[in-house]
């Protein structure tokens, strides 16, 4: 693995609660970093990794859900993708239903990924292919605006009921877009309690990392206009709009 480069020690500002995660997805074994002694739903690695606080990796055999289907370990049984699941659970109506996000889910081609490593902040050695934050509304609202700070780049949340981790891990790091989800939204992480509900996760693949960690660097992170209530803030954008519309006039 490529030793890590980049200085993320701006993330340590936050102060969150648990501590974001690098991950790495790997076709060959990956050197010093020991594998995970246990079997886990793929979702709940990212809270192994805050809580055991070193890094590890982890093989098809210590998976015990339907990630390693999504990390192309093992191929989807077909009354799995053909809907027969969902209705049994109650999460969908009918089996073409559940069907339906099979057009939509990623995943990887087989034997591509064959172990991913997970790694705390401070532990980090290795470029994450994602980083992963788990994050209150308000320290969501600042990691998501770093993102369009210098870019303008809107914000496409992606989730479906089922398969989080899909979306979680897989997408971003497929389509190079930064992906979001809350707690409590999504039947598996829910079902087994793997967070408490209202955080928000943010992935944020490696194309977007640098980006994100210089704006962090660079920008306000509470806004005046957060702080000095709604009545200074009716002035203020009042103030502000009159300024921009005599700029605009006198170019």
């Amino acid at each position: 693995m490529r030793p890590l480069s980049q200085d993320l020690s701006i993330y340590r500002k936050f102060n969150f609660e648990n501590s974001p995660v690098g991950v790495k997805f790997l076709l060959n074994r990956p050197e010093g970093i020991g594998q995970l002694d246990k079997s886990l739903p793929f979702c709940e690695m990212i809270k192994e990794a805050q809580q055991r606080g070193s890094p590890f990796y982890f093989g098809k055999e210590n998976e015990n859900c339907v990630g390693k289907q999504a990390l192309g370990m093992e191929e989807m049984q077909l009354f799995v993708e053909g809907g027969l699941i969902g209705p049994k659970l109650e999460i969908y109506q009918e089996p073409r239903a559940n069907n339906a996000i099979y057009q939509h889910v990623h995943k990887f081609k087989p034997g591509i990924v064959n172990y991913v490593a997970f790694s705390p902040l401070d532990k980090l050695t290795f470029e994450p292919d994602l980083l992963i934050l788990t994050a209150t509304p308000s320290q969501a609202e600042i990691v998501m605006r770093a993102m369009s700070y210098s870019t303008g780049e809107i914000w496409e949340p992606k989730l479906a009921p089922v398969l989080a981790c899909s979306w979680l891990y897989i997408y971003p790091y497929q389509s190079g877009k930064v992906n979001y989800m809350i707690t409590g939204m999504t039947f598996g992480m829910k079902a087994k309690k793997v967070f408490p509900e209202g955080w928000i996760l943010i992935s944020v693949p490696y194309q977007w990392i640098p980006t994100i960690t210089q704006n962090l660097k660079e920008m306000k992170w509470v806004l005046p206009a957060y702080a000095e209530g709604k009545q200074e803030f009716l002035k203020r954008e009042q103030r502000v709009f009159e300024e921009a519309k005599k700029e605009a006039q006198n170019p």
